[in-house]
């Protein structure tokens, strides 16, 4: 074959085969912390990224460091269910399908003592945590069930505390236990429908709203001291791997933290 005649069956076998982009996500909390870290590195390895969350300005800062991929931004708040439907019914009008839902929106709420806690300081964890979960994964879910091939895939953001809470951290560890219900719920519901449900738990991912972990945080026998923490961008590697598998292979639970935090054991 001459080299004219190989660079043209080249050309004819790409079109042939054209480049299959590796899906259409949605991911919450996109403007800051592990939601950016993950946007990025989902939209470098070829994911359409709808960026969600409640400030325009930091998706945009967002998509902007994911400068030449497909991104678009939707200012949505998790906990109000118009907010959320209009989300999920602009990925089916603009981007036709999705995919994969990082649920990650989330707030730790006010560090007080317990018997200090305002109901509405409660609430506004609950709503965030779970309740804005639970709309987004619903949402995602009626998506993936009715579009044609049916299903995806839903990863949601657990936490350390699912497992274990640290003091003062009533409404965060509760909320965090039942996203794991939620989790094992959606799991089950969405066999019939080829969706499958993950979740990540995160220990000590620096971020703004981990900074505090260096400076001294309370430990269970009253002290305070300083923690390890390590790089987001190791989370976002993780759930890529997770979403990057075929709907017939789920990884269930996955625990990724900073190999030095006081977790396992006795600290």
């Amino acid at each position: 074959m001459t080299q004219q005649n190989h660079e043209a069956h080249e050309a004819n076998d790409a079109n042939e085969h054209p480049a299959e982009t590796a899906g259409t996500a949605v991911v919450t909390g996109a403007g800051s912390g592990i939601g950016r870290a993950v946007a990025l590195t989902l939209a470098d390895a070829g994911w359409t990224v709808v960026l969600a969350g409640r400030r325009r300005e930091t998706l945009e800062q967002t998509a902007q460091l994911a400068a030449g991929a497909a991104t678009r931004c939707v200012p949505t708040d998790v906990t109000d269910p118009a907010d959320v439907t209009a989300l999920f019914d602009s990925v089916r009008e603009h981007e036709g399908r999705l995919d994969l839902l990082f649920n990650n929106a989330g707030t730790f709420g006010p560090a007080v003592p317990l018997e200090d806690l305002s109901f509405e300081q409660w609430r506004g964890v609950v709503d965030v945590n779970l309740h804005g979960a639970f709309l987004c994964a619903q949402a995602a879910f009626r998506l993936m069930r009715d579009q044609r091939p049916r299903g995806g895939r839903i990863i949601n953001n657990g936490s350390i505390s699912a497992h274990t809470p640290r003091p003062g951290s009533i409404a965060y560890t509760a909320t965090k236990h039942a996203v794991t219900g939620l989790t094992k719920s959606l799991s089950l519901d969405g066999r019939a429908h080829d969706i499958a449900c993950g979740q990540i738990d995160i220990g000590n991912a620096a971020t703004e709203m981990t900074s505090a972990m260096s400076q001294g945080v309370p430990q269970a026998n009253g002290s305070r001291a300083a923690e390890p923490t390590m790089n987001a961008e190791d989370v976002a590697r993780t759930v890529l791997h997770m979403a990057s598998l075929p709907l017939e292979a789920n990884v269930q639970f996955a625990t990724v933290l900073a190999t030095k935090m006081p977790y396992i054991g006795r600290g």
